[in-house]
C-alpha cells in the first residue's frame, strides 16, 4: 500500500511553483445549467490549456436519452504538439472510466470509480503530464443530444525534472473470438492437454512501441453461447515485453489468477487494484452474460524500453467464442503507434 501512503505523505510538501486550475462545465451566465450540450454526432473540444503540468483529477456525468450511451460517447485526448495529429486516449466514455458493456454502476479502484448515485459520477485519478498543452474532446455518436458535466482538475509547474511519459487508453473489441471448440468437442482431460507456444491467436489487449510503463486494464466477457466448457477463465495471459522470444517473461496462468482471484470466481468484489465490477450469471450458468474484471499495475508497473504486447487467450488454447472486450491504460513517450481505427458505433454497442 507504499502508494496509497505516498498520497498523503507528499501533502506537507510546500510547492511555491506549483498553481492549481481546474476547467469546468459551470454555467458561464451564473445559473444552474452547468453543463455543455453535445449534439447528436457533434465532437466538441470540452478542454484545452497551453502550458506545463500535470491533470490530477476528472471527473464527469452525463445525460442523455439514447440507450447505452456510456458505449456511444467517445472521449479522446491529445499532449502537447508532437501527439496534437493523433489521440493518445481514445475510448467510450463508460469504458474509459473503468466497466465495459455499456454499464454504469458502482465500483471502487484507486484510479478509477464510479460512484453514486448508481455509479453516474465518473472520476479518474491517473495522473496526465503534459509539457505544452493538452486539449480533450467528446464525440456524441447518439442520435440524441447529450448533456455533458465535468471538471478537470489539473496543476502547472515550470518544467519537467525527469524524463516522463504521456498517458494513454485505448479500447479494443473482437465479437467473437475466433474459438474452435464448440467444433471439435473434446473432453476436460484433452483439451487441457491441447497445446498454445504462441501469443498470435490471443485476444489483444495492448500492442504499442516506444518507451513506457503498462499500468493496466479492465477485460469485459460477454458469454453469450454455452458448450461444454462454460467458463471463461482458463485464458493464460502473456506480456512480450520489447519483442523477446518465447516464452515471454510474464507468462501467467488462467484468466482469473492474472486478475488475483481463484477458482472459478462468480462474485462481485472491489480493491485498489483489481476486482470482479460486474457478474451476470445464474444459478445454473454462473458466468452466463457479462462480466467484467480490472487489474492495475500501480505498485508493479511493468516497464518496456522499444515495445509491448499484451494478449490473453480466450478459453486454454482460445478454444472458446464470447465477445471480449477491453480497455488498456498505459504511460509512454510520444509519438505513439497509431491506433487501430476505433469501431463504429452500431459495432460497440453491447448485446442484448
Amino acid at each position: 500500500m507504499d502508494s496509497l501512503f505516498f498520497l498523503m505523505d507528499h501533502l506537507p510538501i510546500i510547492r511555491r511553483d506549483a498553481r492549481r486550475e481546474r476547467i469546468s462545465s459551470w454555467d458561464r451566465t451564473g445559473g444552474n445549467n452547468d453543463f455543455v450540450t453535445i449534439a447528436p454526432n457533434e465532437n466538441r473540444e470540452i478542454a484545452r490549456f497551453v502550458g506545463t503540468g500535470s491533470i490530477r483529477h476528472i471527473w464527469m456525468t452525463l445525460a442523455s436519452k439514447a440507450d447505452w450511451i456510456a458505449r456511444r460517447a467517445v472521449l479522446r485526448m491529445f499532449w502537447d504538439s508532437e501527439g496534437a495529429d493523433q489521440p493518445s486516449v481514445e475510448v467510450p466514455v463508460g469504458d474509459f472510466f473503468g466497466i465495459g458493456h455499456g454499464i454504469i454502476k458502482n465500483f471502487w479502484s484507486l484510479p478509477l470509480t464510479m460512484s453514486p448515485s448508481k455509479g453516474r459520477g465518473f472520476n479518474c485519478f491517473f495522473p496526465m503530464p503534459f509539457r505544452e498543452g493538452f486539449s480533450m474532446m467528446v464525440e456524441n455518436q447518439a442520435d440524441k443530444p447529450l448533456e455533458f458535466y465535468f471538471y478537470i482538475d489539473f496543476e502547472t509547474f515550470p518544467k519537467f525534472e525527469n524524463e516522463t511519459g504521456y498517458f494513454h487508453a485505448q479500447w479494443r473489441r473482437e465479437n467473437p473470438t475466433s474459438g474452435w471448440e464448440k467444433e471439435q468437442h473434446l473432453d476436460w482431460d484433452d483439451l487441457q492437454e491441447v497445446p498454445n507456444l504462441s501469443d498470435q491467436e490471443n485476444y489483444l489487449i495492448l500492442e504499442a512501441e516506444g518507451t513506457g510503463t503498462y499500468v493496466g486494464c479492465h477485460l469485459d466477457i460477454d458469454c453469450f453461447q454455452r458448450d461444454q466448457f462454460d467458463w471463461y477463465g482458463e485464458g493464460d495471459e502473456m506480456i512480450v515485453i520489447d519483442g523477446e522470444g518465447w516464452p515471454p517473461r510474464l507468462h501467467g496462468t488462467g484468466t482469473e489468477d492474472y486478475f488475483n482471484t481463484a477458482y472459478c470466481p462468480d462474485e462481485e468484489f472491489c480493491t485498489p487494484f483489481h476486482g470482479i465490477t460486474v457478474n451476470s450469471g445464474t444459478k445454473d450458468w454462473r458466468w452466463k452474460g457479462k462480466n467484467s474484471l480490472y487489474r492495475f499495475h500501480i505498485p508493479d508497473p511493468v516497464f518496456f524500453n522499444e515495445s509491448i504486447r499484451v494478449s490473453i487467450e480466450h478459453g486454454h488454447a482460445n478454444s472458446q467464442s464470447f465477445d471480449y472486450s477491453s480497455t488498456a491504460y498505459w504511460y509512454q513517450t510520444e509519438p505513439h503507434m497509431p491506433f487501430p481505427a476505433l469501431l463504429p458505433v452500431r459495432e460497440r454497442l453491447p448485446r442484448e
